[in-house]
């Protein structure tokens, strides 16, 4: 998934922020 981008709600803390952990860890540009 290198080179997209994902925009994450709630990623402040909770599964927002398991969600938004794992997409960097896979290549994803998070906002």
């Amino acid at each position: 998934m290198k080179n997209k981008v994902a925009i994450v709600t709630g990623a402040a803390s909770g599964l927002g922020k398991a969600i938004a952990k794992k997409l960097v860890q896979n290549g994803v540009t998070v906002v």
